[in-house]
């Protein structure tokens, strides 16, 4: 849920700093569709998988044994 509010603020904020460096980009468009899809679902990869790992060796862990540590 937080990457894909923070997908969807990124886009927004993209799209308006596209108009400010327009005149930086070489060879696409400000607003290129393919760039900003490719690199929201690049983004989103890496947050999942930055999320799954952990949670993946949380499991593993016997509840028992969390509780008793803290």
């Amino acid at each position: 849920m937080l990457s894909a509010i923070g997908l969807i603020g990124g886009l927004v904020t993209a799209l308006l700093v596209t108009r400010l460096a327009a005149h930086l980009l070489y060879g696409i468009s400000a607003a290129d569709p393919a760039t900003f899809t490719g690199i929201s679902i690049m983004l989103l990869v890496v947050a999942l998988l930055a999320s799954y790992f952990p949670a993946r060796r949380a499991t593993k862990i016997d509840p028992m044994i969390a509780v008793r540590m803290e």
